[in-house]
């Protein structure tokens, strides 16, 4: 695989991102169609009204192939919002996450934000495991039936101040 480099989001990137969680969360989850919706609703707020000074959505490339993304959005004046965290399969286990993951958590905390926040699905074990090596606590767990399936949902946080991420997974 070509080498891996990280560039800000763009407009463009968008029916990329949709089509690519709709498939992955189908194929893999069994969701329905009412997810891409959700992907598509939460681009179109980011793209007509985000700040750039405290957010920001990140693509992986590999030469010209989008490998994932991330986004770091704003849930109040102290508070950050982890969205749309996505790699692809042929892009896992490469340390791509750990890359995301901390590139985001450090804009975060250099935009001043002193917490972050993401809800997810327990069904995602290694993002869930990759959040908790990066020092994030599991805040509420509950089963929940969503996008056509029975799903366990999760709230997670964690503070970045001081920020403090682990260097093994640099």
């Amino acid at each position: 695989m070509d080498k891996v480099t990280l560039r800000r989001f763009e407009a463009s990137d968008a029916d990329w991102l949709v089509r690519s969680h709709a498939e992955l969360y189908s194929r893999d989850e069994g969701f329905d169609d009412s997810f891409g919706p959700l992907v598509a609703s939460i681009l179109r707020d980011f793209v007509a009204g985000h700040d750039p000074t405290c957010e920001r959505g990140w693509i992986a490339m590999a030469g010209d192939q989008r490998l994932g993304s991330i986004f770091c959005v704003k849930q109040s004046e102290d508070v950050a919002k982890l969205r749309l965290f996505l790699l692809l399969p042929e892009a896992r286990g490469l340390g791509l996450g750990r890359r995301l993951l901390r590139s985001c958590m450090t804009f975060a905390a250099e935009a001043g934000y002193s917490q972050m926040q993401l809800w997810t699905h327990e069904s995602h074990r290694a993002a869930c495991a990759l959040y908790a090596a990066f020092g994030w606590q599991l805040v509420e767990s509950k089963p929940v039936r969503s996008f056509g399936v029975n799903l366990v949902e999760q709230s997670w946080k964690v503070s970045l101040s001081p920020l403090a991420l682990p260097e093994e997974l640099g």
